[in-house]
């Protein structure tokens, strides 16, 4: 009788022992949240129109320092970081004189600026072009007199990325300066108001911000 009190006892003195070595499950690691590429809310204050090749939408940057007067996007609530994109051309006027007489040189040099709501600089883009003959257009835009095509029209393509801070919803595109040589002359334009460029294809990449926790209801 002795002896099975002592051996249950060493089986209770050694219990404790390997219940502690024994190791808690792993937790299964978080799964990454995915990126979104979406389409913004973008507010244009000039918009020019549709190509009838790309089918897309070509919005004019005006030159300026007022965020509320640029081109307004609005971005979707996202965690961490996100990336904006956009193609920026530069602003010609088509001319079949012109090509005609052989004068249709033109040579644009543009830059914008991003900027938060509250003015703070992002980022910038720049585009330069050389412009002899239709074939050096990007596109071409409908809705010109007589349901023809429009003289304004996007040339060449810089693809411009920027980063965008996790606390920033809305941002701004604004012309900074345009050096041009066309038929009329040289001019530099940095005057508020004046196109200086022409942007397309604006996107943004991101990861999709959690959904708010529920409040608790107080009784």
């Amino acid at each position: 009788m002795r002896a099975v009190t002592l051996i249950l006892m060493a089986v209770l003195a050694v219990a404790p022992a390997s219940v502690q070595k024994r190791k808690a499950p792993a937790k299964a690691p978080a799964k990454p949240v995915p990126t979104k590429t979406l389409t913004p809310d973008v507010k244009c204050p000039s918009l020019i129109g549709m190509g009838v090749q790309t089918v897309r939408s070509f919005c004019d940057v005006p030159a300026g320092r007022d965020p509320q007067q640029g081109i307004v996007i609005t971005l979707p609530p996202h965690a961490g970081s996100g990336t904006l994109t956009f193609d920026l051309h530069a602003r010609h006027l088509y001319s079949d004189e012109e090509i005609r007489s052989g004068k249709a040189y033109s040579r644009y040099r543009a830059g914008i600026g991003v900027l938060t709501m509250s003015g703070e600089l992002l980022g910038r883009g720049a585009v330069e072009a050389e412009f002899r003959s239709a074939a050096d257009l990007f596109d071409r835009i409908g809705g010109g007199s007589g349901g023809g095509l429009k003289a304004v029209a996007p040339a060449g393509r810089s693809e411009v990325t920027v980063e965008v801070p996790a606390n920033v919803d809305q941002v701004s595109l604004l012309g900074e300066v345009l050096d041009a040589v066309t038929p009329a002359g040289h001019e530099t334009v940095v005057l508020p108001g004046r196109p200086v460029a022409i942007v397309s294809n604006i996107l943004f990449e991101f990861k999709p911000a959690p959904p708010p926790k529920p409040t608790k209801k107080r009784r």
